[in-house]
């Protein structure tokens, strides 16, 4: 009886990563920009109606769709508590001794009663290559929406840097327009757009890279 389950390379929506650029299996593309996070609770009634009026501005200035994803994962702090362990060992002054062991015992009692989780923001910038008609004229690009899979694949070097660049254009809309948020933005390049998927896919093995 043949097998019917899918594999997990069928689940995955990816085709392959070029650059710092998801070419994904329906013929989009995607650039994916790591956004930092500001505590909002700590910010004077002033500065949150500031934030909240910059946000409106940046997301009304916006003409295509974004995703915002956030990516939440357990921290084990075994490897951490050690290291810091071995730091007050070689302490000659007995009172920073008795302080860092009073912090590793807090640090211990808090684990055990909360899960300490880490938390990294992420904004999904897409791009549609039938978006933009290519030199042959509208037919090929009515064609291409039809099947862009198949466009995508067609692509040639020359059409990627070509997309590729429309795509950077919108980020750089996205870095621009969350300056004034006070956020720090970086657009992430091939290897860590690969060790992201690869700990999405693979969470326990994601998570053991992730003790630090």
């Amino acid at each position: 009886m043949a097998n019917t389950n899918p594999s997990t390379q069928n689940l995955v929506a990816i085709r392959e990563i070029r650059d710092s650029v998801l070419m994904l299996k329906d013929g989009s593309m995607r650039a994916i920009i790591e956004v930092s996070a500001i505590n909002f609770e700590l910010r004077s009634e002033d500065e949150q109606i500031g934030i909240i009026q910059n946000f409106q501005k940046f997301i009304n200035s916006i003409d295509f769709p974004l995703h915002i994803s956030i990516i939440s994962r357990r921290l084990y702090i075994d490897d951490y508590l050690k290291l810091t362990a071995e730091a007050t060992s070689q302490l000659d002054n007995e009172l920073l001794k008795i302080q860092a062991t009073e912090y590793m015992k807090f640090i211990k009692e808090l684990s055990s009663l909360t899960n300490i989780m880490s938390k990294k923001f992420y904004i999904v910038v897409p791009f549609y290559v039938f978006e933009a008609p290519t030199k042959t004229g509208i037919f090929q690009s009515i064609r291409s929406a039809l099947n862009p899979a198949s466009s995508a694949k067609q692509l040639t070097d020359e059409q990627f840097l070509i997309y590729k660049n429309q795509l950077m254009q919108r980020s750089e809309l996205i870095f621009g327009g969350l300056v004034g948020l006070g956020l720090k933005t970086r657009l992430l390049e091939r290897d860590e757009l690969v060790q992201i998927f690869y700990g999405l896919y693979n969470p326990v093995t994601g998570t053991t890279e992730e003790k630090k």
